[in-house]
C-alpha cells in the first residue's frame, strides 16, 4: 500500500528543499517578493477550477496554493522570524475569538453556542471584533490591501464606506451616477486628453464595481466569467473562418458579427 503523507511530511520536505546544505537552488534562490507571482496564479488556478466546477483538479491545485503558504512559513522560519506552527497557532486563536457564538468559552473545547445567530449577524459581529482586533486603525479604509484587483478593491473600499452610512440609499442613484460618469468620459474622449481620458474611465469603473455591489454581484467574478464568454464566441468566429479556408482579411466585420450573432443563438 502506498504511504500517505501528511502535513508534518510536507513540512519536512520544505525543510529539506530549502536545507543550505542539500536542498533546491531554486527554492534556496526564493524570496517572499519571488514567491509572490507564484502565488498569484496559484490562486486564480483555484478559483478558475472552482468556476469551471472542476473539483477533480481542485484538490490538486489547493495542493499547489497550500505549498506558497508553506513557503512563505519556511523562509520566515529560516529567517528566525516565525514558523508555520506559530501561523497555524495565531490563525486558530483568531477564529476562536471571531467566533464567540460557536465557542463561547474561548477555546475549541467550547460545546455550546448561540445557535439563534443569522449569518448577516454573524458578518456584523466579525467587522466589531476585528476592529477591537485592531485598535490602532486610523481608517475604515486603512487595511484594505493595495495589491488587490482593481475592481475587488473597488467594491471593498466602497463596502467598508458603506457601513459607516457613506452609501447611495438604493441602486437608481447608482445608475444616474454611471449615466453622469459616461457622459463625463464621452467629453474627454472628445477633447482628446489622455490624462482626462484614464480618470474618467476610472471614474467609470469605479461606479459599475458600486453597482455590482448593489447587485450582489462580484464584479471580478462577472468581468472573469465576461471574458470566458468572449473566447467562447470568439473561438467560435476564428472556427468558421478556418473553415472557409479563407483569410481574415476576406472577411467583413459585418460578416464576422453574423459569425458572432450565430455563436450567441447556439448558446455559447
Amino acid at each position: 500500500m502506498t504511504e500517505r503523507y501528511t502535513f508534518d511530511d510536507l513540512k519536512t520536505l520544505m525543510s529539506r528543499l530549502r536545507d543550505p546544505q542539500d536542498g533546491c537552488p531554486w527554492d534556496l534562490d526564493q524570496s517572499y517578493r519571488t514567491i509572490v507571482p507564484h502565488t498569484l496564479e496559484e490562486v486564480y488556478e483555484v478559483i478558475d477550477t472552482i468556476e469551471r466546477e472542476d473539483y477533480q483538479h481542485l484538490r490538486e491545485e489547493l495542493g499547489d496554493l497550500l505549498f506558497q503558504i508553506v513557503f512563505y512559513a519556511q523562509i520566515a522560519s529560516d529567517e528566525d522570524r516565525f514558523n508555520l506552527d506559530d501561523v497555524v497557532h495565531d490563525l486558530v486563536t483568531k477564529l476562536i475569538f471571531r467566533h464567540p457564538h460557536v465557542f463561547p468559552a474561548g477555546t475549541l473545547e467550547s460545546r455550546v453556542g448561540d445557535q439563534s445567530m443569522t449569518a448577516s449577524g454573524v458578518e456584523g459581529q466579525w467587522d466589531a471584533l476585528k476592529t477591537k482586533e485592531k485598535p490602532e486603525r486610523t481608517s475604515v479604509l486603512s487595511d484594505v490591501p493595495m495589491a488587490l484587483p482593481g475592481l475587488l478593491r473597488a467594491r471593498k473600499l466602497q463596502s467598508r464606506a458603506a457601513k459607516v452610512g457613506f452609501d447611495w440609499p438604493d441602486i437608481q442613484g447608482v445608475i444616474d451616477k454611471a449615466h453622469e460618469e459616461l457622459d463625463e468620459l464621452k467629453e474627454a474622449l472628445q477633447q482628446g486628453n489622455s490624462r482626462n481620458i484614464e480618470s474618467e474611465l476610472g471614474d467609470l469603473l469605479f461606479v459599475l464595481a458600486n453597482l455590482a455591489r448593489h447587485s450582489d454581484v462580484d464584479p471580478e467574478q462577472a468581468i472573469r466569467s465576461t471574458n470566458a464568454k468572449f473566447e467562447r464566441r470568439f473561438g467560435f468566429v476564428e472556427a468558421e473562418v478556418t473553415r472557409s479556408q479563407r483569410d481574415w482579411s476576406d472577411f467583413s466585420l459585418e460578416a464576422l458579427d453574423a459569425f458572432w450573432q450565430q455563436a450567441k443563438e447556439d448558446g455559447l
